[in-house]
């Protein structure tokens, strides 16, 4: 990684010093993110995608104009060699910070790249204790799940995709990264529509494909209405709690609540 223009980088990060000892995230300048989240950064960005930002738009929110966006084209880093330049064009009015970095990866739904990189742009993974997986045709039992297990005496958190992942974000980079590293455990709430998903045999099996060693995950199947269809196979190994059961209804809640609870 090439070193950051001499007489740039201490303009821009005495906008932030002078102000305070300890400067806040927001202050930090760019200089100070490491070699390895800048590679991390074009691992993500350096690949032209039809679906997701790119390098490209990045330059774009910093400023960025057509020909100098172009100029990029063709180098190696294409975003190493941004940022770099970014630095070295910096003022006291717009610096360059981690801060802003942050901003515009939010702004262009880079959201799986603030999950990855965490706490080196300044922002701590938020952690739940089951992530749902469910079909478009069984909201409403999610709903009600989240009436009975997040606002009761149990509060837990769970990760519900429709209301905890932005818009913007690649589906399969951050299911697969809540799946594994954001969340405890995960219900599959199993049912003949549920059979009918891609979305949610990608999610069980991937789920089921982590290392119980590694990860101690646990799965919990969650029979939500009667199914015509034959239960999974992947599952039938696999403990269920059964809310269709009327003779066990009524200990439904509780006991889901306490397969959640448990270590």
């Amino acid at each position: 990684m090439a070193q950051v223009g001499a007489g740039a980088t201490p303009a821009c990060a005495s906008s932030s010093s002078s102000s305070s000892s300890s400067p806040s995230e927001d202050e930090v300048p760019l200089v100070a993110l490491n070699y390895t989240a800048r590679r991390r950064l074009g691992l993500f960005l350096n690949p032209r995608a039809p679906v997701a930002s790119d390098w490209t738009s990045l330059a774009e929110e910093l400023g960025y104009e057509y020909l100098e966006i172009k100029n990029f084209e063709g180098k190696p880093d294409p975003t190493g060699r941004l940022l770099e330049d970014w630095e070295r064009r910096c003022s006291p009015e717009a610096p360059a910070t981690v801060g802003r970095l942050r901003q515009v990866l939010r702004l262009l739904g880079r959201h799986d790249i603030l999950t990855d990189l965490g706490p080196a742009i300044g922002q701590v993974p938020e952690m739940f204790d089951a992530f749902i997986c469910y079909c478009q045709e069984d909201f409403h039992f999610v709903q009600e799940m989240i009436q009975e297990l997040e606002q009761t005496e149990y509060k837990l958190k769970l990760c519900v995709f429709e209301r905890d992942v932005l818009p913007g974000s690649c589906v399969w980079t951050i299911t697969s990264e809540l799946i594994e590293k954001r969340c405890k455990k995960m219900v599959v709430v199993v049912s003949d529509d549920y059979l009918n998903s891609d979305e949610c045999d990608f999610q069980t099996k991937f789920a089921l494909s982590l290392s119980p060693g590694a990860r101690m995950k646990r799965l919990i199947p969650v029979k939500c209405r009667p199914m015509k269809k034959e239960f999974p196979s992947i599952l039938r190994f696999i403990t269920l709690c059964d809310y269709t059961n009327s003779s066990t209804k009524k200990w439904f809640w509780v006991r889901l609540a306490k397969s959640l609870l448990h270590p």
